[in-house]
């Protein structure tokens, strides 16, 4: 009896443990459930799960160029996910993902039994695919086992709400939208991209089994570093396909023997297609409102055209100007917007293309022979020995090798012989990247000798920016030398000082002296511009003719007869906002002005006079596809429609009878263009400006600096540096008809326009030699 007693209290007793932890887990779930100990996402975030979604560039043309992020990801539907892609995903994580509600019994079950009990480390884990999406969804990572078990039993509760909530093939959806990868990819559009230049929806049964294999430590099964291991795990993932009968026996036994066939291409915010154009639009979006205090005391007037860029320009500050339904701001990093840009992507293909092929296989082979054993190079023989270690010495002072080192504490002697110790390092050439052994002083001067270049390009009518090329290499000569930086313009400066002619109501064939023109200025001294070309010295002849070859009597003529507050006031009015001196050097081209502006003043001759400012950006969209902002162009009419015809018809007087008459003999151009070379003193930039129907484009060369340039005129000039880029660019834009731009397209006259622009002196060069020949005689008058 006493026994049965005993029995009956250990079975009571038992019941009660039960019972008691039943309750106890119940008690726990309860708890963990209502947020009580921790963070437990609510109904209203399951249905609206926060992921960094990064914002998508697209060009005109609706290729995408990049993307701007924190996390590398762009979503997608389940329908454009491969289903390859899918079935290698269940097969490897989760097989009887479509029979279970969040939580797999067997698979815990495994999980406990050999894992645990039996230490079994390549049993497998038990967690579903929807518990990994809860781990990524609403957890960080884990600081401890402790902290990581409440996870995993938090993980359990989540998983179950996300079955409640969500169909599977929103889960695999979200899942593989969300993965993480690696080089900054994230989700499967990314990786496909990254990893084989493909899309999601064309993965292959082999490309599919390798993303998938990489998820289980993205870090250790990296293709590009580890390709040995990764095919073995993406044949562990093909074995898994072949037991859940996703792919055949045959199938299996190929795909196995299969190479990787990896095409990288690591997505990031240097490489790609218009780097420093999409730098300049991540910087134009986030810029702040300007504040004086923000801008050191000689930057005044960055802080002017920033102001006024922040009050007529509406993408910049475009985050701080917009904003959400809630009232916070947009983020281009994480708010999974759309860019809808103005950039054609053929065009832009083809102004970088044009930049490398000159700059690499022309221009710079002629610098380094110009400068080969020189004392000083790269730079001119007319700086002083004493200016060349000052350059040199303020240039290591500002690497980031120096700044390392005299953190360090090491003295400036060490640091001086350790700058002329050998060095691995990678450095830019035109073919690409290469490994070199090199000295840190060696490697300051290769890249002081490298020319820099820059390219604008827009559509006259619309503003629309087409192309836009800030440098040779973005990666390693990051200043955007086409809108940010600014350089004197030299002659290109001169179709300003004529258009305010035409304005007055002179015309291309009036006649004018060419004869030296001599101001007087206000401090009692006289300044007569240098002429050095003896061409008709003497004679009358037709403003045509004098812009054509460039002539400075002509332009200094002009000035006379007006003003240079004047011609100062027609140049504001075709749009050009950098500071400039009214004096007489004005016409010569003596500011300093950037590449933009000179383009889209140019570009008001094909507007029917009409100035409009570069247009960047035509739609933003949210990331559910609504569109939160539209934008258009800024125009204002600058001149009457004939004078701007007439500038027109000067400027391709430029291009079939004076300095830009390269364009038709080497390069064969028929159709309609006009354009002006430009080459400043002591050939430090090289410009030319292009016009066409239906696009204008300019180009700038030069050096990091102005006293590194070309010390001979002949390679120096515009024409040899600026204009051969141009020629090339427009060779591959005529080569895409479907951009709508062609070598038949026309200059639109006026109505009514009746007056005869054939000029007497208005004669094409005899020969391709006397061009050649005359070359440096016509290009002398480039220089102020």
């Amino acid at each position: 009896m006493e026994q049965k007693t005993t029995i009956k209290k250990i079975v009571l007793w038992m019941y009660g443990i039960f019972a008691g932890a039943i309750l106890l887990i119940v008690l726990l779930f309860s708890l963990l459930s209502s947020g009580a100990l921790g963070f437990m996402p609510g109904f209203e975030e399951l249905e609206n799960p926060h992921s960094n979604l990064a914002t998508e560039i697209y060009s005109a043309d609706n290729v995408l160029l990049s993307n701007f992020f924190l996390e590398n990801r762009t979503p997608v539907e389940f329908h454009e996910i491969s289903p390859n892609v899918i079935n290698a995903l269940v097969a490897t994580e989760d097989v009887r993902f479509y029979d279970h509600s969040g939580i797999d019994a067997r698979g815990l079950a495994r999980v406990l039994v050999r894992t645990i009990l039996m230490r079994d480390q390549g049993a497998g884990g038990g967690s579903t695919i929807t518990q990994q999406l809860a781990k990524l969804l609403f957890h960080d990572p884990a600081r401890n086992i402790w902290d990581r078990s409440a996870q995993k039993l938090k993980e359990w509760i989540i998983a179950v709400k996300l079955e409640r909530s969500y169909t599977k093939e929103e889960i695999l959806t979200m899942y593989l939208n969300k993965a993480p990868f690696i080089y900054d990819a994230y989700g499967i559009r990314s990786a496909a991209a990254t990893f084989f230049s493909t899309t999601q929806d064309s993965l292959k049964v082999e490309e599919a089994a390798v993303l998938v294999g990489m998820l289980k430590n993205p870090s250790l099964f990296n293709p590009v570093r580890r390709p040995e291991l990764v095919t073995s795990r993406r044949n562990v993932v093909l074995g898994q396909m072949l037991k859940a009968k996703y792919i055949t026996r045959e199938e299996f036994d190929s795909l196995r023997h299969f190479p990787l066939n990896l095409e990288f291409n690591r997505t990031d915010h240097i490489g790609g297609l218009a780097p420093y154009f999409r730098e300049y639009l991540r910087t134009t979006l986030t810029a702040r409102q300007p504040l004086r205090e923000n801008y050191a005391s000689w930057d005044t007037q960055r802080f002017i055209e920033d102001s006024i860029e922040w009050n007529t320009n509406p993408l910049y500050g475009w985050v701080h100007k917009n904003l959400k339904a809630d009232g916070s701001r947009y983020s281009i990093y994480n708010d999974g917007l759309k860019i809808y840009t103005t950039i054609d992507s053929r065009m832009q293909r083809s102004a970088e293309a044009a930049l490398t092929k000159h700059l690499g296989e022309t221009l710079q082979p002629q610098f380094w022979r110009e400068k080969r054993g020189r004392p000083r190079a790269p730079f001119s023989r007319n700086i002083t020995q004493e200016q060349y270690e000052t350059i040199i010495h303020r240039a290591m002072r500002q690497t980031e090798r120096y700044r390392a080192l005299s953190n360090a504490g090491v003295s400036a002697d060490s640091i001086r012989k350790i700058f002329n110790q050998p060095f691995s390092m990678r450095v830019f050439t035109y073919e690409g990247d290469v490994d070199t052994i090199m000295t840190p002083m060696d490697s300051i001067h290769y890249y002081k000798s490298i020319l820099r270049a820059s390219l604008f390009s827009m559509d006259p009518q619309s503003g629309h920016v087409k192309a836009y090329v800030g440098g040779p290499s973005y990666r390693h000569f990051k200043y955007d030398m086409a809108v940010q930086g600014k350089r004197q313009v030299g002659s290109t400066i001169k179709p300003f000082v004529y258009t305010l002619a035409m304005q007055e109501g002179l015309t291309p064939c009036d006649m004018v002296p060419n004869i030296p023109q001599t101001f007087y200025l206000p401090t009692g001294q006289t300044w007569t511009p240098r002429t050095t070309s003896e061409r008709r010295a003497g004679e009358m002849v037709s403003l045509k003719w004098g812009l054509a070859q460039s002539n400075n009597n002509i332009t200094a003529w002009i000035m006379r007869q007006f003003n240079p507050e004047a011609v100062a006031r027609m140049i504001r009015t075709l749009g050009i906002r950098s500071p400039m001196d009214p004096v007489p050097a004005l016409s010569l081209g003596t500011p300093d002005f950037s590449l933009s502006e000179m383009v889209a003043a140019y570009s008001t001759y094909a507007n029917k006079g009409v100035h409009t400012q570069p247009l960047f950006v035509t739609r933003i969209e949210d990331r559910y596809g609504n569109v939160i902002s539209t934008f258009s162009p800024r125009r204002n009419e600058a001149i009457n429609e004939e004078s701007a015809y007439l500038m027109l018809n000067l400027l391709e007087g430029v291009v079939n009878t004076g300095s830009g008459y390269r364009l038709r003999f080497r390069y064969g151009f028929k159709g309609q263009m006009g354009g002006k070379t430009g080459t400043t003193q002591n050939n430090s930039d090289g410009w030319y400006i292009g016009v066409t129907p239906n696009l204008v484009s300019g180009v700038w060369v030069g050096g990091e600096v102005r006293d590194i340039h070309f010390d001979n005129l002949y390679h120096g000039q515009g024409a040899n540096t600026g204009l051969p880029i141009w020629a090339l660019y427009m060779q591959g834009v005529y080569d895409h008809p479907e951009t709508g731009v062609t070598e038949e397209d026309l200059f639109e006259k006026p109505l009514n326009f009746d007056l005869d622009l054939t000029c007497p002196d208005e004669v094409a060069p005899d020969s391709a030699d006397e061009i050649e020949v005359g070359w440096g005689r016509w290009q002398r008058d480039e220089l102020f």
